[in-house]
């Protein structure tokens, strides 16, 4: 069985912020990109001595930087937005595709799976390399399985 190569996992974020989706694929300056899961863990330890643990739910967290602006781009339109007006709450809300795009179908789709986000930005400005936004996406863990077409840029939900 061979490794599959990171770059068929795929990770699209919606650069829109109205109900026209705009995918936008994460990784061209990015030489690492892997959303963190901060289980919540309870563990009760009873009078036999034994310890049962149970794993409640995750905190998703993903940290895009560096992320280098590009003119023309929607995903830096949406950032530059969130900067200039201050955004906050819904206004911040997008969602983002994983895609396994070592799974395609008859019909050029990948199985996917949507879930809904929240953009922080951690920074702007940067150095002589170039105009840099740090950002995080915050998940709500509100997903939908689905399958995403790249050349499209289309999420149909199954």
């Amino acid at each position: 069985m061979a490794k599959i190569e990171r770059k068929f996992l795929a990770h699209f974020v919606n650069a829109s912020a109205s109900d026209q989706p705009q995918y936008e694929r994460l990784g061209k300056d990015l030489e690492e990109f892997s959303p963190e899961l901060s289980a919540q863990v309870e563990t009760k330890k009873n009078i036999l001595g034994q310890t049962a643990v149970a794993v409640t739910g995750y905190e998703k967290t993903a940290a895009v930087e560096p992320y280098y602006a590009e003119s023309g781009s929607p995903l830096f339109a949406r950032l530059q937005e969130i900067i200039d007006r201050g955004l906050v709450l819904e206004d911040v809300k997008t969602d983002v595709v994983e895609v396994k795009l070592w799974e395609q179908d008859d019909e050029g789709a990948f199985p996917a799976v949507k879930e809904n986000a929240y953009i922080g930005i951690t920074s702007y400005g940067g150095d002589t390399n170039g105009y840099k936004i740090a950002f995080t996406l915050h998940f709500t863990g509100e997903k939908t399985v689905g399958k995403f077409d790249p050349a499209t840029k289309t999420f149909t939900a199954i």
